[in-house]
């Protein structure tokens, strides 16, 4: 159990910094409007993955089930929480000099952004099997499924250009997203 505990601690401040830096990004058009260009479809990025933030932080939940730690399995999870860490750093640099905007940064800059994203699905699926075989074959087929289409999905992201084309990826994913959570998370 004081292994789950220390897990939890780092788990906990990497993801607190992720979020902070989400926060501190998304801020900034209260602090200083017209300073640095709003572009919404950067914006819906941003909410998908302050969403996917949380759901991990109450999916790692389920560590606990966990009864006898590795060193591996604690590097492993400490990496995959990086990798969000790295996701929120891509959305918002710490300066757009470069830029005109948040638009012009988000095509720029959307190979990394869509391939960080889909590392992080592949992570997920290690990161279940850690919590065991059992738990790893209890987990809905609509899981697979999921971290399988998102893969595809941001690959396919990748090569596309179409500014259409992702401001209407970035609402599904982020309408399905809210509705796995619920669904996962709401049922008695």
């Amino acid at each position: 159990m004081e292994e789950l505990t220390h897990v939890k601690s780092i788990i906990g401040i990497i993801l607190g910094l992720s979020l902070t830096h989400l926060i501190k990004g998304s801020v900034i058009f209260i602090q200083h409007p017209g300073r640095k260009k709003f572009y919404f479809v950067h914006a819906l990025w941003v909410f998908y993955v302050f969403l996917m933030l949380i759901h991990f932080w109450w999916w790692e939940f389920n560590l606990k089930l966990i009864h006898e730690w590795y060193f591996a399995d604690y590097f492993f999870i400490i990496c995959y929480i990086l990798i969000y860490y790295l996701i929120c750093a891509i959305l918002y640099p710490d300066d757009l000099v470069d830029y005109s905007g948040y638009e012009d940064y988000f095509y720029s800059r959307k190979k990394w952004f869509f391939s960080v994203l889909a590392i992080s699905f592949g992570a997920d699926i290690v990161d279940t099997a850690i919590k065991g075989g059992d738990y790893f074959l209890y987990n809905q087929s609509e899981y697979f499924v999921r971290v399988i289409s998102h893969i595809v999905l941001c690959l396919i992201a990748i090569k596309i250009n179409n500014k259409k084309f992702h401001a209407i990826l970035a609402v599904l994913f982020i309408v399905y997203e809210l509705s796995y959570i619920l669904r996962l998370f709401n049922v008695e």
